[in-house]
């Protein structure tokens, strides 16, 4: 756990996708996400949001490792995913990988896998680094 973070990865959103993150630090992360019922479209296969959703929230506990310490605060800022291959059952494996460290804004590229590991979503995110006392305040 990072010191100051209010709520925990599995006590948040990212508890109720169900997505394990396996490791993160100020380079990249890796997490993974079970396929169920409940993250899929009505024709089967799994809702985009989810593959927007693991991709924002690797690239921002990983911009979090670095900057939360500092006494900021890392927030989605953009989201650009884009969908190549469906996924119906198995598990979504990611990878978000750091392509530019700046003062206010990282810009983190993410690969989204099936367990054959090809390439089902690629995101890019931006992530805002904000001081950390806004961030609550707009809680």
């Amino acid at each position: 756990m990072i010191p100051g973070i209010v709520v925990a990865p599995a006590e948040g959103f990212s508890g109720l996708l169900g997505l394990v993150l396996s490791d993160a630090d100020e380079h990249s992360a890796r997490g993974v996400v079970a396929v169920r019922r409940e993250l899929m479209q009505p024709w089967g296969v799994v809702h985009g949001g989810v593959f927007a959703t693991i991709a924002e929230t690797l690239a921002s506990w990983a911009t979090a490792t670095a900057v939360v310490p500092a006494g900021a605060a890392a927030m989605g800022l953009s989201n650009s995913t884009s969908f190549l291959r469906p996924i119906g059952a198995g598990n979504i494996h990611a990878l978000a990988t750091r392509r530019h460290r700046g003062r206010t804004t990282w810009v983190w590229d993410v690969d989204m896998s099936d367990d054959e590991g090809r390439l089902c979503a690629t995101s890019r995110v931006t992530i805002a680094v904000r001081p950390a006392g806004g961030a609550q305040a707009a809680a």
